[in-house]
């Protein structure tokens, strides 16, 4: 996030494929660079003094610039993951975040970069201080360093810090880190190391900004809160916080609503409270989640871009169950017990037996996306590229309606099969002993209607492969209710399954 001389707060939307100029007084956003744009997972900016904005785009290994007069170029290449950057006097700094991260000072003119540091854990995003040393956090280590421009003087600042995403100094000199694992915002003495606690949130946070009145603007990667915090520590919600999908659904055994919902699970209570039990870059977890199911034994099962299907106990290291899938979507735990998913670009369904058997129990689908167990035993299953649901039992599969445009999540409810059609946010219903469907809900803000083609994202290597493709679910909830994916508002909804 950086602050613009329009007097808005620009943010970059990693996941959404956006940047955004928020009015911090009205929460309302302009798009600058929209999801469907030349632009790719920005996922950090900073401004120079003529107005250009430089953008690091964390999957594409590069950093663009958005010139005064609208036009978009990539000033450096072949960069992974690009995160972080900065521009002091014109002069722009960026940070790899990988296990073998490099620090470089970059030019407008895409003139080649020049290296500063190399062989760092995890460098994300940094800050130019008033001693002219770059500092940065090494997240996964908790610790803050710095170095000089020539490279020389590298020397860690402060340690024991919890998964620390950002630095930035205040006008007064000062400098801050948001620590990701506990939600504290901590401020650190360069000379001494030490720590002082200035505010907390909730987990989560990704990145901070201060207006030039001292205002201080924190940003969660979570659910894509923003939080203003006035200079005496008061706080002030600036923009909501939402789902970044949601993706997967579940009802768990407590009758909350479990969530996959990218880089964290959510649970959301009955009513509409929701709770983060887990979080990518916590130890353990089972990156970029997109199917999720309540295990028999309190466990969260889930599915993952990195085409694995995971056991997860927040607070344990998930215990993997199935690796090498193309693409994971949908899971549900079966009356017996057996986990069963779609494989989507593989065309299957398949099946995990609690002795960790794996069994194919369809193949040739054409991308097989949601699930659902059916009375008899067998199993409702979406076809999005079909454009149909099928019923998968001892004959195979069987269709039982078609016409749909992109059917993504399945749930049986009442004797009644639901299915969302994402390529046109339709809810539909049909009974489990006759074909006939018709739409319930029509309108439902999942998908884009055809309306823009978003760019795909294509994940970022050992940390969450991608493509980090979409999935709308639904499911039955409470016995009453279907829960439904507004996956282009971060939103969940719920629809009567009464008549």
């Amino acid at each position: 996030m950086r602050w613009g001389a329009d007097g808005k707060l620009y943010v970059a939307q990693a996941f959404g494929s956006q940047i955004s100029a928020v009015d911090v007084a009205t929460g309302i956003a302009d798009i600058v660079s929209a999801t469907d744009g030349a632009i790719v997972a920005p996922d950090d900016l900073a401004f120079d003094s003529q107005g250009n904005l430089f953008v690091t785009e964390v999957m594409s290994a590069r950093v663009s610039a958005i010139r005064t007069n609208g036009a978009v170029d990539i000033i450096a290449s072949n960069l992974p993951v690009a995160n972080g950057v900065t521009v002091h006097g014109d002069r722009i700094y960026m940070s790899e975040f990988n296990p073998e991260g490099r620090l470089w000072e970059l030019f407008a003119d895409g003139s080649t970069p020049r290296l500063i540091s190399s062989g760092l854990m995890m460098p994300n995003a940094l800050s130019l201080g008033p001693d002219g040393m770059l500092y940065f956090p090494l997240v996964p280590l908790g610790e803050i360093w710095r170095v000089a421009l020539d490279g020389s003087g590298l020397e860690r600042v402060a340690g024991e810090l919890d998964i620390p995403t950002a630095v930035k100094f205040d006008a007064q000199g000062r400098l801050f880190t948001v620590e990701s694992g506990s939600g504290a915002i901590t401020i650190i003495d360069p000379a001494r190391g030490t720590k002082s606690e200035f505010a907390r949130l909730a987990y989560g946070l990704d990145n901070l900004a201060f207006a030039p009145d001292g205002r201080m603007f924190v940003s969660h990667f979570t659910d894509g809160e923003l939080i203003e915090l006035a200079p005496d520590g008061r706080q002030r919600v600036a923009v909501a916080g939402a789902m970044a999908g949601p993706f997967g659904l579940s009802e768990a055994a407590d009758g909350s609503l479990l969530v996959a919902d990218g880089m964290s699970l959510a649970a959301v209570d009955r009513s509409g409270a929701v709770t983060r039990p887990g979080m990518l870059l916590q130890h353990g977890f089972p990156g970029y989640v997109r199917g999720v199911a309540a295990g028999t034994d309190g466990s969260i099962v889930v599915t993952n871009s990195a085409g694995q299907c995971s056991r997860y106990q927040p607070g344990i290291p998930a215990e993997m169950l199935m690796d090498g899938l193309e693409s994971a979507m949908a899971v549900i735990v079966a009356s017996n017990g057996d986990i069963v998913l779609c494989d989507a670009d593989a065309g299957r369904v398949i099946a995990i037996s609690a002795n960790g058997q794996v069994s194919t129990l369809a193949d040739a689908l054409q991308q097989p996306v949601g699930i659902a167990e059916a009375p008899d035993g067998g199993f409702f299953v979406s076809e999005a590229k079909a454009g149909r649901l099928v019923h998968l039992g001892s004959g195979g599969a069987t269709t039982l309606a078609g016409g749909f445009i992109e059917p993504h999540g399945v749930t049986v409810l009442n004797d009644k099969i639901f299915v969302l059609d994402r390529g046109d946010g339709t809810l539909y219903q049909s009974f489990t002993e006759r074909s006939e469907v018709r739409p319930v809900v029509r309108n439902l803000p999942c998908g884009t209607a055809g309306k823009m083609s978003p760019n795909i994202l294509p994940g970022i290597k050992d940390l969450m492969p991608g493509p980090l493709l979409p999935f709308a679910d639904i499911a039955a909830w409470q016995g009453k209710y279907v829960a439904v994916c507004g996956d282009r508002s971060g939103s969940i909804l719920l629809v009567s399954g009464d008549d």
